[in-house]
C-alpha cells in the first residue's frame, strides 16, 4: 500500500526572505519587509501548524543564498537550520519533499554565471553535493521548480531576474537547468540509492483559443499547449527538447534527461485563453476568463478545476508516479479557499478511479507570503498572516482541509 500524501508546499524564499538573493533587490516591496514572514526565525512555530493540520508531508526549499552567501563561502549554520526542519518533521511523521532551486540565487550566481553561461551547471552542482549529504532521510527530492517559468520569465518577458529579453539565451538557459537537474538527480541517488525520488516540479495550465472559431487563436493555442505544458514531458522520454514559438523554426536540442524522474511533479493553478493580436510580441495575448462560471482568484486567475485532469491525464504518458506538488488560490474569501480545494481534489479522486497513478496532492501554501512581483497582497495561505504583527491566524479553509484530508485519505491510500 502506498502512503497518499498530503502535503501543503512553500518556498523558503517568499516565507524568510534573504539578504544574500538576486531577488531581494529586485522587488521595492522587499525594502519593507525584507524577512517577509520571519519565518527563518519563526519555522518551529509554523512547523506546528503542520501537525494542526493532519498533513503526512510538507514540501519546502533550502535558499541556495542563505547556504552559500558568496562564492567560496558556505553558512554551516544555515544548512543546519534546514537539516533541523528534516528533523523535526521526521520526528513527526511528516514526509520532507525538498526543493533545491525555487527560483532565487546567489547574488554572486546571478552577476558572474546566470544560467545561459555553461558554468552554471557546475556551480550549481557544488551546492547539490553540499547540501544533499546534510540533509538525512529525505526521500522526496525536486532539483528545479518550473524552469519553464523562471526562464520565460527571466529571459523572454526579462520581467524577473536575470532581467535578460533574449530568447537565444534563454534556450541556453534552459538547457543548462535541465543539465544540471541531471547531474543533480544522479547526485541524489549516488548519495542515497536506496528510496530517493527525485523530479521537477513543471507548472501546467489549461490552455484554449480565446475564440474556437479563429484559426489563429486555435493555432496559437495549440502551439502553447505543446511548448508550455507537453514538451518538456518530451524531453524526458526522448532525451530531445523541442522547442515551437508562434511563426519561428522549430529548435530541437540535446538534453541527457531520459530515465531522470522517479516521480513527476504538477503545479497546476488555472487557464489562460489564447488570442492572436497582432500588435503583441509573437502576435499572441494571453488573458483568463471566467466562462463557466468558476469566478476569477484575487490575482485575475481563472478557476477551472477540469483543467486539472487535463494535465494529468497528458502528464500519465510519463509512466511514472504524479504527484500535485502546487495546486491553490488567491483569496481572502475562505468560502472561494474551501470551494477551491473540494473541486480540485474531486478532481484528483476521479483521475485515480480513472487508473492514473496520484500519488500525492499538495495545497499551496501553508501561510500567506511574498507572491513574485505581487508583494504581499496574494493570500494564497490556510492560516492568514498579519504582516504587521507577524501573527499566523488559523483560517476556516485551514479547518476545511483538515477535514478534506481525514474524510478522503481512505479513498486515497490505494492507489
Amino acid at each position: 500500500m502506498n502512503r497518499f500524501l498530503w502535503g501543503v508546499a512553500t518556498s523558503a524564499f517568499q516565507l524568510e526572505g534573504s539578504p544574500y538573493a538576486d531577488w531581494t533587490s529586485w522587488d521595492d516591496v522587499l525594502n519593507g519587509k525584507p524577512d517577509v514572514t520571519n519565518h527563518y526565525a519563526l519555522y518551529k512555530q509554523d512547523l506546528l501548524l503542520l501537525k494542526d493540520l493532519g498533513v503526512n508531508a510538507y514540501r519546502f526549499s533550502v535558499e541556495w543564498s542563505r547556504i552559500q552567501p558568496r562564492e567560496n563561502a558556505w553558512d554551516h549554520r544555515a544548512i543546519d537550520h534546514y537539516r533541523e526542519i528534516v528533523d523535526i518533521l521526521l520526528e513527526n511523521g511528516i514526509e520532507p519533499m525538498v526543493t533545491l532551486h525555487h527560483f532565487t540565487h546567489p547574488l554572486w550566481f546571478a552577476k558572474r554565471y546566470p544560467w545561459h553561461e555553461d558554468v552554471s551547471v557546475g556551480k550549481f552542482l557544488r551546492f547539490v553535493e553540499k547540501v544533499v549529504p546534510a540533509l538525512k532521510g529525505v526521500r522526496y527530492w525536486i532539483t528545479f521548480n518550473e524552469p519553464y517559468v523562471l526562464v520565460l520569465a527571466g529571459y523572454f518577458e526579462g520581467c524577473t531576474p536575470p532581467g535578460i529579453r533574449n530568447s537565444s539565451l534563454g534556450i541556453r538557459a534552459l538547457r543548462n537547468i535541465l543539465v544540471s537537474h541531471a547531474h543533480a538527480y544522479s547526485l541524489i541517488h549516488g548519495e542515497h540509492p536506496a528510496d530517493s525520488r527525485v523530479s521537477v516540479a513543471h507548472n501546467m495550465a489549461a490552455l484554449a483559443p480565446w475564440h474556437r472559431w479563429n484559426p489563429f487563436d486555435t493555432l496559437l493555442a495549440r502551439i502553447a499547449k505543446y511548448f508550455y505544458n507537453h514538451s518538456l514531458l518530451d524531453a524526458f522520454l526522448t532525451g530531445i527538447l523541442r522547442i515551437t514559438f508562434p511563426f519561428k523554426k522549430e529548435t530541437a536540442i540535446e538534453v541527457p534527461i531520459r530515465n531522470t524522474l522517479d516521480y513527476f511533479g504538477v503545479n497546476y493553478y488555472t487557464r489562460v485563453h489564447m488570442r492572436f493580436n497582432p500588435f503583441r510580441k509573437m502576435g499572441v495575448e494571453m488573458r483568463h476568463r471566467d466562462i463557466d462560471g468558476g469566478g476569477l482568484t484575487d490575482m485575475g486567475w481563472e478557476v477551472y478545476p477540469k483543467g486539472l485532469e487535463k494535465v494529468l491525464r497528458y502528464a500519465s504518458k510519463l509512466n511514472v508516479p504524479l504527484i500535485i506538488t502546487e495546486n491553490g488560490i488567491a483569496t481572502r474569501d475562505c468560502q472561494k479557499k474551501i470551494h477551491y480545494m473540494r473541486r480540485h481534489v474531486d478532481v484528483v479522486e476521479k483521475c485515480i478511479r480513472d487508473g492514473i497513478d496520484v500519488r500525492g496532492y499538495f495545497y499551496w501554501s501553508l501561510i500567506d507570503n511574498y507572491e513574485w512581483l505581487q508583494g504581499l497582497d496574494a493570500r494564497f495561505g490556510l492560516y492568514r498572516v498579519d504582516f504587521k504583527t507577524l501573527e499566523r491566524i488559523p483560517t476556516n479553509a485551514a479547518a476545511y482541509y483538515s477535514y478534506l484530508i481525514k474524510s478522503r485519505s481512505s479513498g486515497l491510500a490505494e492507489n
